[in-house]
């Protein structure tokens, strides 16, 4: 049997979307306490005996943090902590810690921890902490979800509606835009409108956010 336990299905866990809580302990009583403490409110939950197991094991994209204890055998949880930001894993960690000092609290909670416990701690802590996390996991995906989806929106644009897309956001009417690029005002009127459809902008504001949000900058203007 494997030296650390999780949970079984015939379900891949890149196609599974539910929250998912990852404990990382050497203690296997504590794993199984864990397990079945966040089990018990139907949580997922996959348990590890070392960080490295943890780094192996393939992650969901979904809603996730990391219950982490500070020793690990033969390792730091702070070390790890720094390790796993430096991979691009960016879930929020729950720190647990039976040696545990202010100073080390303070450490761990700049390098962006979420909470700090020492054992034995209350379950109901430890449940308020996860759920905190997870809805933190949770926004943190949502907003890289619509940017994603914002640029890839943009990207779909041709270089010409991008740039009536740019005079549209800097204020400019239709027929000022069709002086600017030399066209007729029905085909920027065309544009525009292809323009708000691809960025799915319910009005001129909303295209303008979403302009500020993707860093375009309004081009040059001929005339003043």
């Amino acid at each position: 049997m494997s030296s650390w336990s999780h949970s079984t299905s015939a379900q891949s866990p890149h196609d599974r979307k539910e929250p998912v809580v990852y404990v990382v302990d050497d203690d296997e009583s504590m794993r199984l306490a864990l397990g079945g403490l966040l089990r018990s409110v139907g949580l997922r939950v996959e348990t590890f005996e070392s960080s490295q197991d943890f780094l192996d094991f393939p992650k969901c994209d979904a809603p996730s943090c990391l219950i982490l204890d500070v020793r690990l055998r033969g390792e730091s949880g702070l070390a790890f902590q720094e390790q796993i930001a430096k991979c691009g894993v960016r879930m929020p960690i729950v720190f647990m810690t039976g040696h545990g000092d202010i100073a080390m609290t303070v450490k761990a909670m700049k390098a962006g921890a979420v909470d700090f416990f020492a054992k034995p701690f209350r379950d109901q802590d430890m449940l308020d902490a996860v759920a905190n996390a997870l809805a933190r996991d949770g926004e943190r995906l949502a907003a890289e979800q619509s940017s994603a989806a914002l640029r890839a929106a943009y990207a779909s644009l041709t270089p010409r509606e991008r740039e009536v897309m740019g005079f549209v956001v800097a204020g400019l009417m239709n027929k000022q835009i069709a002086s600017e690029m030399n066209l007729s005002e029905i085909t920027v009127k065309i544009h525009r409108g292809q323009v708000m459809k691809k960025m799915a902008a319910r009005s001129v504001a909303d295209l303008v956010r979403k302009s500020e949000s993707l860093g375009v900058n309004p081009p040059p203007q001929k005339s003043s």
